[in-house]
């Protein structure tokens, strides 16, 4: 099991956060792929080379990273190509418009960033599925990963355990 945790491009900057976590980390006795960090793409434009040097350092303690909300920023094709993710997450906001009276024309953009991910060689994770529809469909395109209230609002901690342990995957 993974757990993902947003960081701001402020937070992957700051110097001092990664030997914080890495110690944190090994004193749960836990391993560094347990965790994974999400960076939004806008915040990746905020200050791009600081921001892509620092996920290197992530990427080589061992941590997956994610960019969150992919599609909904500025970021460009060509750095997206040298960042060390290991996952692109499509946007609900594009999710959202995969209904049974949606034409298909109205998912270009979903199909785009799953195309986009299969490109990197990264797994490609769909945000805000709400519906069997849009598990299917997202399902048969090739995403590899799916989110949202289809399969369990947020859980406490307690809720949230008793849920894993009842799950049946597929």
């Amino acid at each position: 099991m993974c757990v993902a945790i947003n960081l701001s491009a402020k937070d992957i900057l700051n110097k001092s956060l990664l030997p914080q976590i890495k110690s944190r980390i090994a004193e749960a006795g836990l391993s560094t792929t347990q965790l994974a960090f999400e960076i939004t793409e806008s915040d990746l434009v905020s200050d791009a080379q600081g921001v892509y040097s620092e996920l290197g350092l992530y990427r080589e303690a061992g941590f997956t990273l994610a960019i969150d909300d992919f599609g909904t920023g500025y970021s460009s094709l060509a750095y997206l190509k040298e960042l060390p993710i290991a996952e692109l997450k499509v946007d609900k906001y594009f999710v959202d418009d995969i209904d049974d009276d949606s034409d298909k024309a109205e998912f270009v953009i979903v199909d785009a960033i799953i195309n986009i991910a299969k490109a990197l060689g990264v797994q490609c994770v769909a945000e805000g599925v709400e519906n069997e529809v849009q598990r299917n469909y997202l399902s048969r395109i090739g995403c590899d990963i799916f989110q949202g209230y289809h399969f369990s609002k947020p859980l406490l901690d307690e809720e949230w355990r008793r849920f894993i342990r009842s799950a049946h995957f597929s």
